[in-house]
């Protein structure tokens, strides 16, 4: 700011030098002595700057003069050399007048906007004279255009001064106040042109014309306030309405700093400070500079005196409450004055009501804050309660891999009871506080350790290491709960007694996606209570222990929703192949469920709860329609192979499943031949006379029978001439033995021998290696499925693995039973 002024006052005076180096020649005969028209000149420049209308600008003040009429007069009177004297001397005389009687400007600031108009009148000089010769010249349109280029250069630098040294001030871009005060003196720069090119007419047709002047300008300059006092009204209020809009924040820092960046720009202010009172007594100070920069601290109480000349303040209440106080300090050539003061209540009032509303939301969220965090948390412990246990415990499953092992512990503390009777209640509370921080010690930082009630704690850990070794899960569950049993039982004092303390604790494992939260609690608790009975302190879950297990429940509540999803439960398709082509002889259709939480989920691990429940024949209805939904689409692409479907021993028990199968054929319109259905030897070896009348009319339907699991029955082979058949699966358990076993290698030659004889069709189950597909064919088994031919697949891709198959190989799909055969 300083080299600012320096640099301006040097430029200044070196302009009134050169200037009177100018060589001057007035006319001869001159009836006004030189002295006269300098001092006109000094006169016109001094009344141009008393003359002065100001205004304020989000930037600061602007103050706007005649000093380009004052310039054009004085071009056309005075010599040029002379003028950035008579400017320097005239500027100088009215600013000094006008700050001693109103503005109280220091000297240096007097200097800087005296050293700018006299450089500003210095480039405009040298701007009009090189385009004419404006002294006492003739009116011409030359004339007229080197005075008007003068004005132009004298308001863009004294424009671009005044910008340079707002900006400088408040650290600002010099853009804004740069136009900002070009926009304010448009209008009356246009009138000061005319102006000064009206009077220099005059002065060329007859001077005493100028004494009808005053009353014209006296009315241009009401209309120039005028307009000027308008356009900052709309500009106030509409700044007003900004900045009491951006007062709707939640939080206190947002509300001052809104209030203190609508303050700077609403009253053009050098520095705003809103002090905030704070709930608790304290108060905090909330500070911003026109640069925009917002510093904050704790201060004391601010005093409550009368604010200095170039100050605003007001005390902020709502009612009888006190929340702050409002400090505006105005720049000094500029001090406040009663509209700023009004404005300034305005303003005030509403950002009480905003700190008001902000303090108000703070309390209300640490209430929120602190029921939600009490809704959670054992209030004695701090730690989560039952209800917090069980729903971040099942998001933490669901987060984890399907087979990821998991392990909970539950403990609670012996003989808790007598430490309440015997040392109060508040001895007992101190008890479970050092239990809970000694658990809370030991658990990992992934694990979730609640107080479920009383002297009952569980730890829930997610992050158990798996090193390849299945055991690996329960040895560091056990090795941890070991561990969490020693510490806690080390000495302490509680109320005054030197005790050790004893827990039991119940330890399960499981993979996270094979029990819910509630059912490894359970486990757990049962587990907790053997080690109570065992006298030991920690136990693991027996389930043969358990005779209440809830598990198989929720699996088939969960199987309900999964049967009216459509999504759940899927077909993976698994196809047979001729070994000696390569064509495909059959698919089997084996069911998987996409369990929503517990991931897929083996046919082993829900079949057998479903077989024993009432759901059995909504299942079977679902599997059967599925597969025969796949098969009616092989025969769209005109692919003629059957389709496997497992059949449980129960369904075989429902006289209506025929009828049921019947209904479903037709429905998706595919041939009785073209469905296979699988039962084991054990329910073809019953005896009950409903199974032999549900096989006898699947049989005269034309549905086909296929004995799954062949060769691992307990009694004789007389069942297949009792039950007519089509097809006998070797089991997978031989075909993996028979390179190794003669025993195993045995029973896969007899039946395949058997199904020959019989004219059965045999295939041969979980064929994985080459070897064991030679070994097949050198038995002569026909047919084979396995993951050495293909893994199960979706629906959606075998139909193309089919088409590949027959289209690669000669048509040898033989029939599932020979003609004639019994």
């Amino acid at each position: 700011m300083h080299l600012l002024t320096a640099a301006v006052a040097l430029t200044a005076l070196a302009a009134t030098a050169v200037g009177w180096t100018v060589p001057v020649t007035l006319p001869p005969g001159d009836p006004l002595p030189a002295y006269a028209r300098f001092g006109i000149a000094v006169a016109a420049f001094a009344l141009a700057q008393l003359a002065r209308l100001r205004f304020r600008t989000a930037a600061g003040m602007v103050s706007i003069t005649w000093g380009e009429a004052a310039l054009i007069v004085c071009l056309y009177l005075v010599p040029a050399g002379w003028l950035p004297t008579a400017a320097l001397l005239g500027a100088g005389a009215a600013w000094t007048a006008m700050s001693l009687l109103a503005d109280r400007r220091p000297a240096a600031e007097i200097v800087r906007i005296t050293a700018s108009l006299t450089a500003a009148t210095a480039l405009a000089v040298a701007v009009a004279t090189a385009l004419g010769r404006p002294l006492l010249a003739a009116p011409t349109p030359e004339l007229a255009l080197a005075l008007t280029a003068g004005s132009v250069t004298y308001l863009l630098v004294t424009a671009w001064l005044g910008g340079a040294q707002i900006a400088l001030r408040h650290g600002t871009p010099i853009v804004p106040p740069l136009l900002a005060a070009v926009r304010g003196k448009l209008l009356m720069f246009v009138g000061n042109v005319a102006v000064g090119l009206v009077v220099v007419a005059l002065l060329e047709l007859d001077p005493r014309w100028l004494l009808l002047l005053p009353p014209p300008l006296w009315l241009l300059q009401q209309t120039y306030r005028h307009r000027l006092r308008a356009e900052e009204e709309r500009r106030t209020w509409r700044t007003f309405a900004e900045a009491t809009a951006a007062l709707n924040q939640l939080d206190e820092r947002g509300v001052a700093g809104a209030a203190a960046t609508g303050a700077l720009g609403l009253f053009g202010a050098e520095t705003v400070d809103v002090d905030v009172a704070r709930p608790d007594g304290s108060w905090w100070r909330y500070r911003m500079d026109a640069g925009g920069r917002l510093r904050e601290r704790e201060i004391g109480p601010p005093p409550g005196g009368e604010p200095g000349p170039h100050e605003l303040a007001r005390s902020l209440t709502v009612g009888d409450t006190t929340v702050g106080r409002l400090r505006v300090r105005f720049p000094r050539s500029a001090p406040p004055c009663d509209r700023e003061r009004d404005a300034l209540a305005a303003f005030g009032d509403a950002l009480a009501a905003a700190l008001h509303d902000a303090a108000t939301h703070a309390e209300l969220r640490l209430v929120t804050a602190q029921s939600s965090y009490d809704a959670v948390h054992d209030p004695l412990t701090g730690l989560v309660n039952r209800a917090a246990m069980l729903g971040r415990g099942v998001q933490a499953l669901r987060q984890l891999a399907h087979d990821q092992p998991v392990a909970l512990l539950l403990l609670d503390i012996n003989q808790f009871k007598e430490v309440n009777d015997t040392l109060g209640h508040s001895a007992g509370d101190q008890l479970l506080r050092l239990t809970a921080n000694r658990l809370g010690a030991l658990a990992h930082p992934s694990d979730l350790l609640g107080r479920l009630g009383g002297d009952e704690f569980a730890l829930l850990m997610t992050s158990v290491p798996v090193i390849g070794d299945r055991a690996a899960p329960m040895a560091y569950a056990l090795r941890t709960a070991r561990e969490i049993a020693e510490r806690l039982a080390a000495p302490t004092e509680v109320a005054g007694v030197r005790m050790s303390v004893e827990v039991s604790v119940g330890v399960v494992v499981a993979d996270a996606g094979t029990a819910d939260l509630t059912e490894l609690l359970r486990r757990a608790d049962i587990a907790m209570y053997q080690a109570k009975e065992g006298g030991g302190s920690v136990a693991v879950y027996d389930s043969a222990r358990d005779d209440a297990s809830t598990d198989q429940l929720a699996l088939l509540a969960e199987l309900r929703e999964a049967l009216a999803a459509d999504d759940q439960l899927v077909l993976a398709l698994q196809p047979a192949v001729d070994l000696a082509t390569g064509a495909p002889t059959g698919v089997e259709a084996l069911i998987r469920w996409r369990h929503p939480r517990r991931g897929w989920l083996g046919p082993s691990e829900f079949i057998r709860p479903v077989e024993n429940s009432e759901q059995l024949g909504t299942f079977t209805r679902y599997v059967l329609d599925k597969a025969l939904a796949v098969a009616a689409d092989w025969a769209r692409q005109g692919l003629d192979v059957p389709i496997s479907v497992n059949l449980s021993a129960r369904s075989l028990l429902d006289p209506a499943l025929p009828d049921e199968i019947g209904d479903a054929l037709r429905r998706h319109k595919v041939p009785p031949r073209r469905l296979v259905l699988e039962i084991t030897e054990t329910v073809v070896m019953s005896e009950l006379e409903v199974i032999d009348e549900v096989l006898a009319t699947l049989r005269s339907m034309g549905v086909q029978l296929a004995v799954d699991d062949f060769g691992t029955g307990f009694s004789s082979l007389t069942f297949l001439t009792r039950i007519a058949v089509d097809e006998l699966k070797v089991d997978r358990s031989f075909v993996i033995r028979m390179a190794e076993s003669p025993e195993a290698a045995a029973i896969v030659r007899t039946t395949v021998g058997l199904a020959h004889e019989l004219g059965l069709r045999v295939v041969a189950e979980g064929v994985e290696t080459a070897e064991q597909r030679l070994t097949l064919a050198e038995l002569g088994c026909t047919a084979a499925q396995g993951y050495h031919f293909f893994k199960p697949m979706p629906a959606d891709k075998i139909g193309a693995v089919l088409g590949t198959l027959r289209d690669s190989a000669e048509s040898n799909v033989f029939p599932l039973r020979a003609d004639g055969a019994s």
